[in-house]
C-alpha cells in the first residue's frame, strides 16, 4: 500500500505525469464510475484474473483521491484506512464487542440501530441515499427505507395495479400532447416497477434491467452476423427481415436452455 501511495504522489508530483497533475475530485468521477462497472462486468462474468485487476483499478482510484486531499490538507489515505477499521468494529459489536445476534435479519437491525446513533444530525430517513447511485438503485433504496415505517404495499397485486394507473396515465399524457407531462409519467411508471422488484426481494431493479440489455444485445448481434452471413449490412436490411431475424435469435436461445 505505501508503494501505491508513493507512485500516486510521484504522478502528481511536478516531475510526474500531467494528466494527473491536472486532475480533481471532480474531474476523476467518472474515472471512478468507469471502473466500478469494470468490476461488476468481470464478477458477473466470473473472471478471478480480471476482478483482480479492476480491483486495482478502482483501488488506485481511492488512493489518489486520498493524496489530492492531502495535497489540500483535508485528510490522508491513512485517515482514509483508520475510518473504514473504526466503522467496520463499531457496526460489528456482536463480533468484536458484547452484543449477540442469532442471523442474519439480527445483524441487519444491529447495523440499523448503530448507524442511527452515528448519523444522529439527520433530520430525515432519505438522508443519506446516494443521488449519483443509478436511478433505479436509487429509488429502491427510497421506497426500502419508507417500507420499514409501514409506508409500504401489502401484494404484488397492488404493485401491478399501480403499473397499469401508471402506465393508462402515461397513454394520455402521451394524448394530450404535453411532453413534460408526458416525462413525468414515464418516471412515475418507472418508479412503480423499481417498487415491484424491491418488493418481490429477489434480484433488484439495476440488475433485471441490466439482464435485459444483455438479452437484448445478444439477440441483436444475432441479427447482425445472420446479415453478415448474407451479405447486408443493417442500413440495408428491411425491418420485417430483422425482426424475422430477432425471432430466430429468440427460438436459439431456447434450444440452448
Amino acid at each position: 500500500m505505501r508503494k501505491l501511495e508513493e507512485i500516486m504522489k510521484k504522478l502528481r508530483s511536478p516531475e510526474g505525469c500531467p494528466w494527473d497533475r491536472e486532475q480533481t475530485h471532480k474531474s476523476l468521477k467518472k474515472c471512478l464510475m468507469e471502473e466500478c462497472a469494470e468490476l461488476m462486468d468481470s464478477i458477473d462474468a466470473e473472471d478471478d484474473h480480471e476482478m483482480c485487476e479492476e480491483l486495482g483499478d478502482v483501488l488506485m482510484n481511492v488512493v489518489l483521491h486520498s493524496v489530492m486531499a492531502e495535497e489540500r490538507g483535508a485528510f490522508t489515505f491513512g485517515d482514509v484506512v483508520d475510518g473504514i477499521s473504526e466503522k467496520m468494529i463499531r457496526r460489528h459489536p456482536h463480533v468484536f464487542g458484547e452484543e449477540s445476534v442469532r442471523n442474519s435479519t439480527e445483524v441487519l437491525g444491529l447495523w440499523e440501530r448503530v448507524k442511527k446513533q452515528e448519523k444522529a444530525d439527520r433530520k430525515s430517513i432519505l438522508d443519506g441515499i446516494a443521488y449519483h447511485c443509478p436511478a433505479l438503485l436509487q429509488a429502491e433504496k427510497i421506497q426500502k427505507r419508507v417500507s420499514k415505517y409501514g409506508f409500504d404495499w401489502s401484494c404484488e397485486a397492488q404493485i401491478v395495479e399501480k403499473i397499469q394507473e401508471e402506465l393508462d396515465e402515461l397513454k394520455a399524457a402521451l394524448a394530450s400532447g404535453d411532453p413534460e407531462h408526458a416525462d413525468e409519467e414515464l418516471g412515475d411508471l418507472l418508479f412503480a416497477v423499481a417498487n415491484l422488484s424491491r418488493f418481490r426481494k429477489r434480484s433488484s431493479g439495476e440488475e433485471l434491467l441490466a439482464a435485459a440489455n444483455r438479452k437484448f444485445a445478444t439477440r441483436f448481434r444475432y441479427i447482425e452476423t445472420a446479415l453478415a452471413k448474407r451479405g447486408k449490412t443493417l442500413s440495408d436490411s428491411s425491418l420485417p427481415e430483422m425482426e424475422a431475424l430477432w425471432e430466430e435469435a429468440k427460438t436459439s436461445e431456447k434450444r440452448r436452455k
